[in-house]
C-alpha cells in the first residue's frame, strides 16, 4: 500500500507543478491559460481524493478540515481551468492569475497546515 501511495503522491505532485508551472511561464501574459492545465488539474483533484482513500484504508490518521479545504480548492482550480479551456482567447486575465494563485495556495495549505 506504501508503494501505491508515493506513487499516487509523485503523480500528484506533478499534476499540480504542471499547472503552477503553465501559470508561472504565462506572467507576463497569462491570456490564455496554456493547454493541459485543465486536465492536469482533474489530475491532481482525482490523485488527492486516491490519496486519502489510501490513508483512510490503512487506517492512519487524516485532517478531514484541511482535506475539505484542499478539495474547496483543488475544484475551484478545476472549474476555472475547464472553463478557461472553453473560453480560449478570451479567457479574463484575472481566471488566469486564480488558477495559478489557488493552485499555489493549495500546495501551500498541503506543506504548512500541521
Amino acid at each position: 500500500m506504501e508503494t501505491l501511495r508515493l506513487i499516487l503522491l509523485a503523480l500528484h505532485l506533478l499534476s499540480w507543478a504542471f499547472v503552477v508551472g503553465a501559470w508561472a511561464s504565462r506572467l507576463r501574459t497569462p491570456v490564455p491559460v496554456a493547454k493541459g492545465v485543465s486536465h492536469a488539474a482533474a489530475f491532481a483533484l482525482l490523485t488527492g481524493l486516491l490519496l486519502v482513500g489510501v490513508r483512510e484504508m490503512d487506517d492512519l490518521d487524516v485532517n478531514h478540515a484541511k482535506i475539505g479545504v484542499k478539495l474547496v480548492v483543488a475544484l475551484t482550480v478545476t472549474v476555472l481551468a475547464f472553463v478557461a479551456d472553453r473560453k480560449a482567447d478570451r479567457t479574463p486575465v484575472w481566471m488566469a492569475h486564480a488558477i495559478g494563485g489557488l493552485a499555489v495556495v493549495n500546495v501551500l495549505i498541503a506543506v504548512l497546515w500541521q
